[in-house]
This record gives structure tokens, C-alpha cells and sequence, in this order.
């Protein structure tokens, strides 16, 4: 017997139908960048005893006590790093996709404008994420000197420290990414400067949410996690008006 396939829906096929060209174009960036997404997380889960190694010397962690706490947690632990690994590497790669994508879209004025922002794009993240590792470095070195002055021995989960570390630097290269696309959308006259400015409070409230979402579980450290997005809106704010003079 034939076996009966369930129905497309119509919005589906309609975009089938009409955007052949567009699905196709989507379809061969997204598994491009998917596979080299997998190949840089397969090396990073493959060295990641080279990259535990780098980290415990780049964190100060040769004096404490750091441990497995289960057999099975080098396994998760390498994963870690894999992924991590992966974030990294893709990301320009994602950027550079993206701009590829959208270039027939755009006029070629708009584009030079998208252009201009890809390195602004990298340096931001890079930024972004040797701020995390620095203020998870910044903490380690308060529960130390803590626990020696209160004469506490300290014991620390190795897989669990390294996840977190990589996880919220990763986060916040990604975060530190919102003041290119507000600029970007000012630049694109998309959005105007006052109607950013008009949202400040909940720039900051939406800053200090995404700071709690992190890993990081100190109300101190969400704080000083969600400053530099804080700085980063009032600068674009600034930059947004002289934009607007140019513009004009």
C-alpha cells in the first residue's frame, strides 16, 4: 500500500511557491554554517583538556581545590568546551552569512552601511566575552579570599565553574552585539533616536533581566554584569544623534 503523506499547510506551500529561490538560498547557508558549527565543537570537545588546562592558568585556579564530583563529568565537561568552541568560531561566520543573505535585499548604499558594522560586530563580542571571564575571575578571587579569612576550605566543581564560565562569557559577546543593531536600525532610519531614548527605563530593566538569566548566581555580580549594557545604550544614544545631524 502507498503510504499517504499528511497535507503541507497552504501559508507553507505558498511560500514554496513563491519564494523558491529564497527557501533554497536560506537552506544552503543555514547547513553551512551548521556544519562548521559541528566541526569546530567535534575540535573543541576533542583539545578540551588543552582548553581545561588554558583556563585554570588564565583564572588563577592552580591553588584551590578543584574536583570531579562524578565519573561521568569530563563528558559533560568536554562538551562544554565544545560548544563553546563552536559559538566562537561561527559567530563572524554567522555575521558574514547574514550580510550575504540580505545583500540583495538592500540597496547598495544600505549595504555599505551593514558593511561598515562587521568589525565593530567582532570586536564588540571578543569584548563582551573577556568581560565575562574577567568578572568570573573577579568572583573566584572573592570566594577565595573569603573562605581563607573565615578560615573555610574551599572545594570547587570543576565541570560546573568551567560551564558557567564559558556559558556567561559566550552570553555576554552576544549581548554586547544590541548597540551595533540599534545603531544600525537608527542608521537605516528605521527607528529613530527618541523613540530609543523615550525606552531608557526599560533598557535598563530588559539589562538587568538578561544579567539574572546568566549563570552567574549573585544579585552583586547581575549588577555589575548588566552595567556595561547600561554604558553601551547611552553611547549608542550619542552616536545615534550625531547620525542624525549627519543624516540631515
Amino acid at each position: 500500500m502507498e503510504s499517504i503523506k499528511p497535507p503541507i499547510p497552504s501559508d507553507i506551500q505558498t511560500i514554496r511557491e513563491k519564494y523558491p529561490h529564497f527557501l533554497k538560498e536560506f537552506r544552503k547557508r543555514f547547513f553551512f554554517t551548521f556544519y562548521f558549527f559541528i566541526a569546530a565543537t567535534l575540535i573543541g570537545f576533542i583539545f578540551y583538556e588543552q582548553i581545561i588546562g588554558f583556563l585554570v592558568i588564565l583564572l588563577s585556579l592552580e591553588g584551590i581545590n578543584i574536583v570531579f564530583t562524578s565519573p561521568f563529568q569530563f563528558v559533560n565537561l568536554s562538551i562544554s568546551c565544545g560548544i563553546a568552541v563552536g559559538l566562537i568560531v561561527i559567530f563572524p561566520i554567522i555575521i558574514g552569512q547574514i550580510m550575504s543573505f540580505l545583500k540583495p535585499a538592500l540597496k547598495r548604499k544600505e549595504f555599505k552601511v551593514v558593511l561598515r558594522f562587521i568589525p565593530f560586530n567582532t570586536a564588540l563580542f571578543l569584548t563582551g566575552f573577556t568581560f565575562g571571564a574577567l568578572i568570573m575571575k573577579w568572583q573566584i578571587e572573592i570566594f577565595i579570599t573569603k573562605s581563607l579569612d573565615l578560615g573555610i576550605g574551599n572545594v570547587l566543581d570543576i565541570s560546573k565553574l568551567l560551564s558557567t564560565i564559558l556559558l556567561t562569557s559566550s552570553l555576554m559577546g552576544v549581548g554586547f552585539q544590541f548597540p551595533i543593531v540599534l545603531l544600525l536600525l537608527v542608521r537605516l532610519n528605521v527607528i529613530k533616536r527618541k523613540t530609543l531614548s523615550s525606552k531608557r527605563l526599560w533598557v535598563y530593566l530588559i539589562s538587568f533581566m538578561f544579567a539574572m538569566l546568566l549563570p552567574a548566581d549573585s544579585i552583586f555580580i547581575d549588577l555589575v554584569l548588566s552595567l556595561p549594557f547600561i554604558i553601551l545604550f547611552e553611547i549608542t544614544l550619542i552616536l545615534a544623534r550625531f547620525v542624525e545631524k549627519k543624516e540631515k
